[in-house]
């Protein structure tokens, strides 16, 4: 019997919320941070929206819209700041059920957890002026594109986070094959249905929709499966 196993349902239940309570402590405290510099964020972020439309300035239309934009992107900050403390909490709360071996791999995939969710962002962030200005250019001439700030920041933030999101999962393919659930035959033999996946995963997951964009997802994400397979192949096998 594991040391997971011998501990009653309660003391996990107890751990999880310690760990949970202790992620929202560090949301908060990033959330303090960011406040200070929201401006700057949204600067940051209204950039892509001013490459796509130039000359265009966003627009808040409710006395209290303002107000929630600067708390909606606190949080964001907030969020971002937070993560590699989230990732550590939660890798805290799963430590007790792996082995000694599994153990070997925490530092490095928790590392390159964060790496490639601060990756996927600043790709999402890239990626971001590329899809507005596709989507934009279907309104021709005729139309001008008048868009809120709080929409578009709204669409932003997810546009970002679906990509910051979707870096991760070579580091689920490797700790699955770390503990004997997958070898990197099995992934060789699966490339058209991780293409497959891929592609319908990114068209779900991207708050545009567009062609452009899946592509822009789909194709950096196939490129981390690749390297996920030489990951197994090379290093687990060493």
């Amino acid at each position: 019997m594991t040391q997971a196993a011998a501990v009653p349902f309660t003391e996990h239940l107890e751990e999880l919320r310690n760990r949970i309570i202790k992620s929202l402590i560090a949301i908060g405290v990033g959330t303090l941070i960011a406040f200070f510099f929201n401006e700057w964020i949204l600067e940051v972020l209204a950039r892509p929206y001013q490459i796509a439309v130039p000359g265009g300035d966003l627009a808040f239309f409710r006395p209290t819209e303002a107000f929630s934009l600067v708390m909606r992107l606190s949080l964001f900050g907030g969020f971002i700041l937070a993560s590699p403390v989230i990732l550590y909490q939660l890798w805290r709360f799963v430590a007790p059920a792996l082995t000694t071996r599994e153990k070997r791999w925490a530092v490095p995939l928790t590392s390159i957890f964060v790496v490639l969710f601060l990756a996927g962002g600043l790709v999402g962030y890239w990626a971001l002026s590329r899809g507005l200005g596709f989507l934009l250019e279907f309104g021709g001439d005729a139309l001008t594109p008048v868009i809120g700030a709080d929409f578009y920041l709204k669409f932003a933030m997810r546009f970002i986070l679906a990509f910051a999101f979707s870096f991760e999962f070579p580091v689920f393919i490797f700790a699955a094959a770390a503990v004997g659930a997958v070898t990197s035959r099995q992934l060789r033999k699966g490339r058209r249905w991780a293409v497959l996946t891929i592609v319908v995963f990114a068209a779900v997951i991207t708050p545009s929709g567009d062609p452009l964009t899946l592509m822009l997802l789909a194709v950096p994400m196939y490129v981390l499966y690749e390297a996920a397979i030489l990951a197994v192949r090379w290093i687990l096998r060493k």
